[in-house]
Order: C-alpha cells, then structure tokens, then sequence
C-alpha cells in the first residue's frame, strides 16, 4: 500500500461537505480503488463555527486558504470557494508553487485565469483537475480529454445551467411568467448569490470556455463567446416554440469554421422530440460530435452535493492513482489562441415581434425580410386586444448576418413596436 494521500479542503459549503462525506462512508472502498488510503488534513472556509451538519473537529484549521494550501501535510489541495480572483486564484497559485496537485470546482477562475494556471501547473509538474467544473457528475472533462482523445471533435452542444433549465421547464410546466419563476427559484436557493450569472448565460458560458479549450486545443476564451441570456423569453414563446414542436433551452455550441473557432451560449429551440427537449429541472446533458465516434450524448445531474462532489473525488482518485494529465488534454503552451468567429452557418430563426395594429403592417414586415433575402418557413398573426399585434416568424435557413440586417431595416417601417425577440433553431 502506497502511502496516503492527504487533501487541504478549502470551502465548506455543499460540495464540500459533500467531498467530507464521501471520504468517510467509502474510505475502504477508495483505498481498494486507488491503492492508498485518501484521507483529509486540514480544512478552511469563511466561518469556523457554522452548524454543517458533520463534525469537523478531527481535522486541523486554516483561517487562510494559502496556509492550507503550502502545509506540509497536505498533497492535494481541494479548492471549493468559488470567485474568479481573490483568495481562490491566490490559493491555488499558492498550492501549484508549492508543488501541491489541485483539484477544483471553479470554472469562472479557469475559464478567465486558465491558461496561466495551466503553464504554471505543467511546469512544476502538478495536476489542476476540475471536472466538477463542468455539469455537475457528468464525466465529460474526462471524456475528452481521455475516451475520445483519438477523435477530432466537429461540434459541442450542451444545456449546461441547471437554474435556467429549471426556470424554462417550470415556465412551461406550470404556466407561469418568467419573473414568477425567477422569485421562485431564487426563494428555493437555486440562483447564484448574482443571479445573472446563471440567468445571463454566464456561468453556462465559463463552462463552455473549458470544453472548448479541450475539444479543439485552443487557450480558453471566456470573451470569445457569443452571449445571451434567458430574460427576454417569455411565457408566449414557450407555447409558441411547444405549438411547433420545439422547446426553448439554454444551449452552448462550439464548432470550429473556416474562418475560427464559434462559440455561442444563448436561448434557441430545439426539437421536441429530441433527447436534449426532454430535460428536466437541474439535468444537463452534453453532446460531442467526432470523426471518429460520431456522436455521443452523457446526460445526467448539473449540480448538488452529491453530484459535484462525485466529480471532485473522481479526479482525487485519478491523482491517487498517479494518472497525470495536460490540464487541457495536450501542453497548456502548444494550445493555439483561436481566431474567434461568429456564426456563419445558415440556420432557421424564430422570431417574435409586436406590430402596430393597422392595414399594412404585416407586409412590410415580409417585404423587409425579402429584400434581406430571408425567406419566411411560417407566419402567425394571433388575436389581441390593443393597438400591439403580436406576430411570430419562422424563417427558412438564413444566416445571421443576413437577418440582423433584415431586423436593423424594420425600424424604418414605422410598424416595429419593439426590438423583435430572435432564437436559432438549432438541431441536435
């Protein structure tokens, strides 16, 4: 038996508890597993005498997250504070110059600080792990980076946020606004202490970054990636996109083109008899397409204790196994800096606008479209009771480029009442 591995925990809160209880009830089962005991240190985390509901006391305490991390008597340092910068970011610099390997749960730190993380990590010889970064328990950092490492990847598709997964299968579902919902999940705990981070496509779009470095050997490029989130969706576009057979989902999509490397995080529908329509409350899925393999779909939970510490452990295992790995799948200094490209290639587009209700308006609308050289799939007017007509535009495949310009001239009409909400239809 080799000897034990020994983690500095830093951040309590349910991942970490979660990484506590999980080296407890399967201490025998990790050791036969690794072939070494996994056992805990030392911990830290903002409060010392908060009730978490498991008892603390057998392990030695850090008031600052850069002791623990450069203590004698910890190999692996387990960071699960959270935060882009601040002591997350110092902590884990800290750890890597003291020759710590890291495992973390940060996708907002690795997708802006990542590449340096990842140079410095390889050149002292570390690992920097964070497969709990991604999707919650989905193992999709380490499939590929290891099952699919003989694939060129074409094409990632994922919903990769369970608060915005849940707000729009609960919009549908019940029938409610999207700031009914909005008050409910963030009542229930399940939006960021900044909300905008999930329901702005932020914390989605950190992930993405990741993947994409990953698939594609590129540096992360968080600013690289085309962003909207889901505010503006409202109640009548979850039934007209369920009238056409679709549903709406928070979708992230990377792909390289002929002129870079596209990522986009934004609202779209998708089939509603696809797997990834399904989607229920907090699951994610992720879909990898590669030339190889072809097409692969790892669907299960976006986040919680048990699901994110799972994925915590898994990469502690790897360590404890000596399994050592480019941070990003190839050296962190042979990733290229991407040419970063919009989305070039021709897709439906739903398209929801309010026009004024006179003799006309309508037709303009058409004529503007066409001059663009859009054409319309369907069309809908539906009964109102005010001055405001509400229409819904399905579009044959066009591209974006083509569209904003038709959107652009449609404030010439004087029949636009306000900024059309616009989706891709996008096929998975």
């Amino acid at each position: 038996m080799n000897a034990p591995l020994r983690l500095g925990i830093a951040g309590l809160g349910t991942v970490g508890i979660g990484v506590v209880k999980i080296i407890r009830q399967h201490a025998a089962m990790l050791s036969a597993r690794t072939g070494r005991d996994v056992s805990i240190s030392a911990i830290s985390a903002r409060s010392r005498d908060k009730d978490r509901g498991v008892s603390l006391s057998a392990y030695a305490w850090e008031n600052d997250p850069v002791a623990l991390a450069t203590r004698d008597d910890v190999d692996v340092y387990v960071e699960l504070m959270g935060g882009t910068d601040g002591p997350a970011k110092a902590s884990v610099e800290a750890a890597i110059k003291a020759g710590k390997d890291v495992v973390t749960a940060n996708k907002a730190m690795l997708a802006i600080h990542g590449q340096a993380l990842a140079e410095a990590a390889e050149s002292a010889g570390v690992s920097l792990r964070y497969e709990a970064a991604v999707a919650g328990g989905i193992p999709v950092v380490k499939a590929l980076t290891e099952g699919l490492a003989g694939n060129e990847i074409n094409r990632i598709v994922g919903v990769m946020n369970e608060s915005c997964n849940y707000i729009l299968t609960r919009m549908e579902s019940a029938g409610l606004t999207y700031a009914e919902v909005f008050a409910e999940a963030d009542a229930l705990g399940y939006l960021e202490a900044d909300p905008q981070l999930d329901v702005g496509g932020i914390d989605a779009a950190h992930k993405l970054a990741l993947l994409s470095a990953i698939a594609f050997g590129t540096q992360p490029d968080f600013d690289g990636i085309a962003l909207e989130g889901i505010e503006r969706v409202s109640i009548d576009d979850i039934r007209h996109a369920d009238d056409m057979g679709y549903k709406i989902k928070l979708l992230g999509v990377a792909q390289r083109t002929g002129r870079g490397l596209e990522q986009r995080m934004m609202p779209c529908l998708v089939p509603g008899t696809s797997p990834m329509a399904q989607l229920q409350g907090g699951t994610n899925m992720v879909v990898i397409e590669g030339d190889a393999v072809e097409q692969i779909a790892l669907r299960g939970p976006g986040a919680g204790e048990g699901p994110t510490a799972s994925a915590v452990m898994g990469d502690v295992c790897d360590i404890a196994r000596g399994l050592r790995l480019p941070v990003f799948g190839q050296p962190a200094t042979s990733l290229e800096k991407a040419a970063r490209a919009a989305a070039t290639l021709p897709a439906p587009y739903y398209l929801r606008m309010a026009l004024a209700d006179k003799p006309g308006a309508l037709a303009k609308i058409a004529t503007v479209l066409g001059d663009a050289g859009v054409s319309i799939d369907r069309m809908r007017q539906y009964e109102h009771e005010d001055a405001s007509a509400p229409v819904l535009i399905v579009t044959h495949k066009t591209t974006r480029a083509d569209l904003d310009a038709a959107i652009k001239s449609m404030s010439d009409t004087g029949v636009l009442l306000s900024d059309p909400v616009v989706l891709r239809i996008e096929t998975v």
